[in-house]
Parts: C-alpha cells; sequence; structure tokens
C-alpha cells in the first residue's frame, strides 16, 4: 500500500511513541531517580525509557533507551503493557512497556539521574513516579511470553492522573 493511502489525517488523534523498561534481579527492580533538575519526575523514582527515534522499531528504541541510560545492554526483552496516554491535547502519548534481563557489566550514570536497584518490597517506601504504583505491579507479573497489560491514562478537569486497566 503507498503512503499515500494510509489514512493520515491531521485532524484524528496520533501518538508520540515512547518506551519504558522494568528488568528485575532477584527482589530487586532496577530504577531511575531523576536528576533533580529535570524538567519531568525530578527526585521521582521511574523506569528506564524515554523516546523512540524516527526510524527505529519500537523494541530497538527500548534496547538503545536502556544502554543509553544505564550503559548495560537489555537481553530478552518482552512486552508487557501498551498505554495510550490522552494529555488532552493532539499528540497523546503511546507507551510500550517492556520487561527484560540485563546484561553483565557496571551500571553507568547518565544525566537523566541516578540508578538504583530497589526491592521490590520497598518500593513503597520511595517517591516514584505518579502511576508506578500501579503500574508496576502489574508489569512485574507479566511472564515473558505473556499476555502484555493494556491501559489508557487521561486526567481529569483538575489535572489528576486517571489510570485505567483494560
Amino acid at each position: 500500500m503507498p503512503v499515500s493511502e494510509q489514512g493520515i489525517f491531521t485532524n484524528r488523534y496520533t501518538l508520540i511513541p515512547r518506551v519504558l523498561i522494568f528488568v528485575t534481579r532477584e527482589e530487586s527492580v532496577l530504577l531511575i531517580k531523576g536528576a533533580p533538575d529535570k524538567r519531568v519526575w525530578p527526585n521521582l523514582y521511574n523506569g528506564i525509557g524515554g523516546h523512540i527515534e524516527p526510524g527505529e522499531s519500537v523494541l530497538e528504541g527500548a534496547k538503545r533507551e536502556f544502554l543509553e541510560e544505564t550503559g548495560l545492554p537489555l537481553l530478552s526483552p518482552w512486552l508487557t503493557g501498551i498505554i495510550t496516554i490522552d494529555t488532552g491535547q493532539i499528540p497523546g502519548i503511546g507507551m510500550y512497556v517492556f520487561s527484560g534481563e540485563v546484561g553483565a557489566g557496571k551500571l553507568v550514570p547518565s544525566e537523566e539521574g541516578q540508578l538504583k536497584w530497589v526491592s521490590i518490597e520497598k518500593l513503597t517506601d520511595i517517591p516514584l513516579v505518579e502511576d508506578l504504583p500501579v503500574l508496576l505491579p502489574e508489569v512485574l507479573e507479566i511472564p515473558q511470553g505473556g499476555i502484555p497489560l493494556f491501559a489508557h491514562y487521561s486526567y481529569d478537569e483538575e489535572q489528576k492522573l486517571q489510570i485505567r486497566l483494560t
């Protein structure tokens, strides 16, 4: 099918693709604490991730982002979630969540923030990005080859995040 027949219309809802990656080791998950001067989620813990670049697949983007932010290769990644995020404007965000294994080597800090292995039992004791208390337990339960989680995020009139798991 030629590009002209792809049905791309500027009046339709569009999504910016992003990835979010969670790897575990024993009973811990690797998270990044956002740098204090970051525009978004400063001093909050989140998974590893970022934007998909033009010309790369979602999986290629996940591997690249993980390597850039940790210095380690992402091994055997599997899709654990697809989240549409309605920002109240066009475009929205399409978040692809992966789990995987981490390759050998030493964690390398990045400008994005400080990397830390956090005990899964202690996740409630640290400042997490707003959606992680709901999202993280769900995606950590999805085995390799399992059915990914589907979710929709939106914001109410007071700009409070609304999470709908489907």
